[in-house]
């Protein structure tokens, strides 16, 4: 995944012992933690730590698995993910075994039962997903790896493997997973997004392959998306024993349809959009995902993560949040301090004429009004404060108190001004911004020849603005003669 650190909407994470609990739910890892209980001297593995053949139907008759092909292949894709991740400690066997007749003999080594699997049990939840961790590494490695029938025509004379026969790229395989996993990872944080809903497999291998500006995809680039769709069918196969996703595979039958048909159909229902392929993060998955965005470096904020953080942090954190997350942080940040303690605290953090002043106070309000009656004493405290008396006075007013001393002229055009200048930096719907506008306008006559007097390092922006957004063309002009002004007098 990109090191560019972008930032991402905050996910909202299931709590540890929640995921703990999926992680020992998870097919793979319920699977090896069985397998490292049978483990032990009689257990007779190959030079590279795998059971040796004659192991397999036992590991298999282990899981309840019939004695079979398909059997064998599941146990031993389980013992490898035991091995990887420390359940099975594996003795390494000799290079070559003589039995003192002059026949050597394949390398056999044995196994127990390692450390880590006391860990699952015995461990707290952290210790348990440390563990899911090192499994999705290596399950994403082997979904990653490419297919082949003999592996010895790819070893070189030095033991090491020829990439370049395989035509394959480890790096580049891993970072178009990477890519595909934090499409998804987008799709489910994002407001207006599928949410906890699946996505077709052919919309998100497409957001890998058809560039953003292309309009009807080219017949070469519809091919790639195609043979996207089947590489990540394969991936994701591998990757949901892991619990990291959900997944309906693509009907098989459809390749067969398609080949009577022809592929150019473009009067799909929902039922044949499934049939493509269906995918979703779990909410382990998110979890996971999120876990290697973090090691690549990537910003990908989770809520709560400022809830042990001071206010200052916490109302630039939250800035550019969407609704939903930033009254989810807020809601955690403020349910660890007293009302009181808690109002002064964001009072003090949303003070400050820089250029994030407007937002922080935004947001510093929609935090206040969420607190009750033992909050008034600290807005109080700042009813003359030429920054937050006007907020002051709001908050004071949405809970019918008394005696509230009315705003002087000035103020409430700052107040005004400041709001507008919150609005423009949280990119909103411009819609809802125009009715501000005009709704402003229309309760003062005389609006623009007092706003660009006032005292607010964004006054002349937020007049620009103005002019742009007021439906009425007299009015727009008002606004932007006004800025003029503003900034001459700056």
């Amino acid at each position: 995944m990109s090191a560019d650190r972008p930032t991402l909407p905050p996910v909202r994470l299931h709590s540890e012992p929640e995921l703990a609990k999926d992680a020992l739910a998870s097919p793979l890892l319920s699977r090896a933690v069985k397998l490292a209980r049978w483990a032990g001297p009689e257990t007779r593995v190959g030079a590279g730590g795998e059971l040796v053949d004659e192991q397999l139907p036992l590991a298999a008759a282990e899981l309840g698995l019939a004695p079979d092909e398909d059997g064998a292949a599941y146990a031993s894709e389980a013992w490898r993910f035991a091995v990887d991740t420390g359940l099975v400690d594996v003795e390494d066997p000799a290079e070559e075994l003589d039995g003192g007749d002059g026949l050597g003999g394949a390398a056999e080594g044995t196994a127990q039962a390692g450390e880590n699997l006391a860990l699952l049990t015995g461990g707290a939840p952290q210790d348990v997903l440390a563990i899911w961790l090192d499994g999705l590494d290596a399950v994403h490695a082997d979904a990653t790896a490419p297919v082949f029938d003999d592996f010895s025509e790819l070893v070189g004379e030095d033991g090491s493997i020829d990439f370049d026969r395989l035509d394959w790229d480890p790096e580049a395989e891993a970072e178009f997973l990477d890519g595909v996993l934090g499409n998804l990872y987008l799709l489910s944080v994002t407001d207006g997004g599928p949410g906890e809903g699946p996505v077709p497999l052919p919309a998100l291998a497409a957001s890998m392959i058809v560039p953003d500006d292309m309009g009807e995809p080219t017949d070469d680039v519809l091919e790639q998306v195609s043979d996207a769709m089947m590489r990540l069918d394969d991936q994701f196969r591998v990757l949901e024993p892991m619990g990291l996703v959900e997944y309906q595979p693509v009907d098989e039958a459809l390749m067969v349809e398609e080949g009577e048909q022809g592929s150019g159909r473009d009067d799909l229902d929902d039922e044949d959009v499934s049939r493509y392929g269906m995918v979703r993060l779990t909410p382990l998955g998110l979890y996971g995902v999120r876990a290697r965005m973090l090691e690549a470096g990537v910003d990908a904020p989770a809520v709560g993560d400022l809830a042990d953080k001071g206010a200052d942090v916490l109302l630039d954190g939250i800035a550019h949040f969407p609704e939903s997350a930033a009254r989810a942080e807020t809601e955690q940040w403020l349910a660890g301090r007293a009302p009181r303690e808690a109002a002064a605290e964001l009072l003090a953090a949303a003070r400050g004429a820089d250029e994030g002043g407007p937002l922080r106070r935004l947001h510093g309000q929609q935090a206040l009004s969420l607190l009750g009656d033992e909050a008034e004493p600290a807005v109080r405290g700042v009813l003359d404060d030429a920054e937050l008396g006007g907020l002051a006075r709001v908050w004071l007013a949405e809970r019918g108190a008394s005696d509230v001393p009315p705003p002087p002229e000035s103020m409430i055009f700052w107040l005004a001004v400041d709001t507008i200048a919150a609005q423009l930096a949280t990119d909103g719907d411009p819609e809802e911004l125009r009715d501000l506008v005009e709704g402003l306008t229309g309760q003062h006559g005389s609006f623009f020849e007092a706003a660009w007097r006032v005292n607010h390092p964004a006054t002349a922006d937020v007049l620009e603005a103005m002019g742009r957004l007021h439906g009425d063309k007299k009015a727009a002009k008002e606004a932007r003669k006004a800025a003029f002004k503003a900034r001459s007098a700056s």
